[in-house]
């Protein structure tokens, strides 16, 4: 069998979010912001037809999965560092002897440790890998840039764990 990587990377393929880091129980950068981009590898088999997969199919799934977040100010649920309680339509944040506050309706809280582009591309390629997995591929990178020269990846495979 003859397998094909493919490469997506689309203009359309981006979400803008509102963020902190956090390094240490204490230290943490100020609130700001990014343009985030999405890209994919995908691997799969040479179909008889002469295609691999349906550039179609991934391009709508990557684009929508952008759009959930796009324009959201996003905590991390499971940071050590840090606890978020809702309180009347805000979400209450306290680390380290602060206390902020961030409107429900604007702020999405994920089941990630830290809002970096690691844990973004796990959390994409999370969602996106029961959709990935139907469409043949045996293999896929999905890569979350902050901006040029500032990027991670996660990697799934066929019969075998995120890694």
């Amino acid at each position: 069998m003859r397998y094909n990587t493919i490469y997506i990377n689309k203009e359309s393929h981006k979400f803008s979010i509102a963020h902190y880091t956090i390094f240490s129980a204490t230290e943490r950068e100020r609130l700001h912001g990014h343009n985030y981009s999405v890209s994919a590898r995908l691997v799969a088999p040479l179909g008889s037809n002469g295609f691999s997969a349906d550039y179609n199919l991934y391009k709508n799934l990557i684009k929508a999965v952008c759009d959930e977040l796009d324009e959201y100010m996003v905590l991390a649920k499971n940071s050590p560092y840090q606890s978020i309680v809702e309180d009347n339509g805000d979400y209450v944040v306290s680390f380290d002897n602060e206390e902020f506050r961030f409107l429900t309706r604007d702020t999405l809280v994920l089941p990630i440790t830290n809002v970096t582009v690691e844990e973004l591309s796990y959390y994409l390629l999370d969602k996106l890998r029961d959709d990935l997995a139907k469409g043949g591929l045996t293999e896929v990178d999905i890569c979350v840039s902050s901006g040029p020269g500032q990027q991670a990846s996660a990697c799934w495979r066929a019969n075998a764990a995120l890694v």
